[in-house]
């Protein structure tokens, strides 16, 4: 292999490799194409593993807003084949796949030959790299030879990314009830308290407290505490408002974050929350239902201060208030 080839390698191995932030790796990806290859249009799909469907990342063709909305069911057409296979399929003549034929339809795309090429790793295929007109008339084998290499290296850094995006995740997420822990709640409320220093967009604190939850211990054992906590975990992030952050604080404490939200707006949203956990009738694995209630704290920021002690302090202090007057309410 001639010299400068072995340095070609070599930059895509460092290109590839050197970051571990996802986007950047797809970006890398697409550059590294764009010098090797000629071609009408560039596509790297990536895998939803829930809804089994690719989707566009990135594309070479303008910025791609065409193409944003358009998923790919795995084992449909070009990109959905080699997902389904894991195999390069070299298509000559490409207008009569279903694929690109719906591209044509519906996008104005124009497309005489194309080749698709997995991005598969350990754990699977991630995605698939698109190329759509690709100039093969000279050293075709060769520069597959070369795309087959960049899906390799492709794979691994898609691997560590994720792995690295994984333990990050683990860091700052509660592991029974699934919501952010304590510790990255106070870097975003660090965050929050920043924004409106920068630019005085207001936030509200829900502190929430589960009542007589200790009860629920001493009557049906810790499992089924365990259990109900990360019900109500998970019952907290369906049922607060697109864009609220849910936390679990520690033992049977939670809070929601209300970003851009006024007094009067976390009133409501926190009112509504609360009464909604109030109505929800927990299913535990043994058949067991459970309904159970809680006592909430509200601040308010700059109303009632604007540092993280404050506004924890505040929201803590108004919820123990109910705890003492009855329980089962918001208070402000």
């Amino acid at each position: 292999m001639p010299l400068e080839d072995l340095l070609v390698f070599h930059k895509l191995a460092r290109s590839l490799t050197s970051s571990l932030e996802l986007e950047s790796i797809l970006r890398a990806i697409l550059e590294q194409m764009n010098r090797f290859i000629t071609a009408d249009l560039w596509a790297l799909l990536m895998m939803d593993e829930a809804r089994q469907e690719l989707y566009y990342a990135l594309t070479g063709y303008g910025d791609g807003s065409a193409l944003k909305d358009l998923r790919v069911k795995v084992g449909e057409g070009l990109a959905g084949w080699v997902a389904a296979n894991g195999e390069t399929l070299i298509l000559p003549e490409a207008k009569d796949d279903p694929t690109t034929k719906f591209m044509l339809q519906q996008h104005g795309f124009r497309f005489q030959s194309a080749v698709a090429i997995p991005i598969r790793g350990r754990r699977g295929t991630h995605g698939v790299l698109e190329i759509f007109n690709p100039n093969l008339s000279q050293n075709s084998d060769y520069t597959i030879a070369f795309l087959h290499i960049l899906a390799d290296y492709a794979a691994i850094a898609i691997e560590n990314a994720q792995d690295v995006s994984k333990v990050q995740q683990l860091t700052i997420t509660d592991d029974v009830t699934g919501l952010y822990n304590a510790r990255h709640l106070y870097a975003l409320l660090e965050r929050e308290i920043a924004r409106y220093r920068a630019s005085s967009r207001p936030f509200g604190l829900l502190f929430l407290d589960l009542d007589r939850f200790k009860q629920v211990n001493d009557v049906h054992g810790h499992l089924i505490g365990s259990e109900l906590l990360g019900a109500f975990g998970r019952r907290i992030r369906t049922a607060a408002r697109p864009g609220d952050l849910a936390f679990r604080y520690g033992g049977d404490e939670f809070v929601v974050l209300m970003p851009d939200t006024g007094p009067a707006e976390a009133l409501e949203a926190s009112t509504r929350l609360h009464a909604t956990l109030t109505e929800t009738i927990f299913q535990m694995r043994n058949g067991l239902q459970i309904s159970i209630g809680s006592s909430v704290g509200l601040a308010n920021c700059p109303v009632d201060g604007n540092t993280v002690h404050a506004m924890l302090g505040i929201a803590d202090k108004r919820m123990y208030s109910v705890k003492a007057s009855g329980r089962g309410r918001v208070s402000e």
